[in-house]
């Protein structure tokens, strides 16, 4: 198939990848404008736009899709370039831009097979921006993609192929969305394959178990101490690799990257250091302990508890906040 691809970071260029090994030809790639990162703050190209300009793809990088929007002409420059791709599908992989009405419905510019998306959830649990975050965080035990028909809706539409992982207690976010970037790659080549032939079977998604992942925020990063041990562990599960889990102590902040729960009813105040160990610092938490595996200062490196120990000792006593 001649193929429209919109995606932005690492979860759409491994889909990208696959896409373009598998023999489908890459009509054109949309993806987000460059950004400003690094202590320079110098532009820098995304991951899918990368990869598309190593194998010479076309590729377009509108500010906005709405025609009515506050970039119009962008709006207006991509729907020629979308209608000269000529493609029989898009793809979407965590483009984040909304695509609007003009890209699903208008013939002149939307492909025969209309547009595909990779999702990371087993919809209609986690619509939304952050569904790996949100599962993680909400101690689900499962999770896994949908390979969707995009509607106007959001994350509403038919499903198309849907594949199930266990969510293992030490998974990360990041550990996480390696796993389903794979297998969205995967699946997405697998239901193109399936719309050639006319074989996709699609499902409407059920009404019962609705639920939003809201766009992650960094103010969610600070540690509540006064939660119980199991959920403050599943939000630094949740926030690795972004935006990290973090906490104060003598005015300054530390990054949590590792961490596990243990029962007990410390005799402390929540945020407390109860234990210092070679392995770990325990600090109470409501009816429960955190112990703290891998910490990191500002400006420093993640590191496990008995480095971070030797260069920064903390003593049972000190308050975390």
């Amino acid at each position: 198939m001649r193929v429209i691809f919109a995606g932005t970071p690492e979860f759409a260029r491994i889909a990208l990848e696959r896409l373009h090994a598998s023999g489908h030809t890459i009509a054109l790639v949309l993806t987000q404008p460059d950004r400003p990162s690094g202590r320079g703050m110098k532009l820098h190209p995304c991951a899918v736009k990368e990869f598309a300009l190593q194998h010479r793809m076309p590729v377009t990088q509108p500010r906005s899709l709405r025609l009515d929007g506050k970039y119009p002409e962008d709006a207006a420059a991509a729907r020629q370039t979308i209608a000269d791709a000529q493609a029989d599908v898009m793809v979407v992989a965590a483009y984040g831009l909304i695509l609007p009405q003009w890209i699903l419905e208008d013939m002149q510019a939307a492909p025969k097979f209309g547009c595909l998306n990779i999702h990371g959830s087993l919809l209609p649990r986690w619509r939304g921006a952050a569904p790996i975050h949100r599962a993680i965080e909400a101690g689900d035990t499962e999770t896994g993609v949908t390979i969707m028909q995009m509607d106007v809706g959001l994350d509403t539409g038919d499903m198309l192929l849907t594949h199930t992982v266990r969510i293992s207690e030490s998974a990360t976010t990041g550990s996480l969305h390696d796993e389903l970037a794979n297998l969205g790659a995967d699946l997405v080549v697998q239901a193109l394959d399936l719309a050639a032939s006319g074989r996709l079977n699609p499902k409407r998604q059920p009404e019962e178990g609705v639920t939003y992942a809201h766009k992650i925020d960094k103010s969610e990063a600070a540690i509540d101490w006064s939660q119980d041990a199991a959920r403050i562990v599943r939000r630094v599960r949740a926030f690795n690799p972004f935006p990290a889990a973090t906490t104060t102590i003598n005015g300054e902040v530390l990054k949590i990257w590792g961490a596990t729960a243990s029962t007990g009813s410390p005799s402390a105040d929540f945020g407390q250091i109860v234990a210092v160990a070679h392995e770990f610092i325990a600090v109470a938490a409501m009816n429960s302990i955190v112990n703290i595996t891998e910490l990191q200062r500002p400006g420093g490196k993640r590191l496990p508890v008995a480095e971070f120990l030797r260069g920064h000792p903390l003593h049972v006593g000190q308050v975390l906040v």
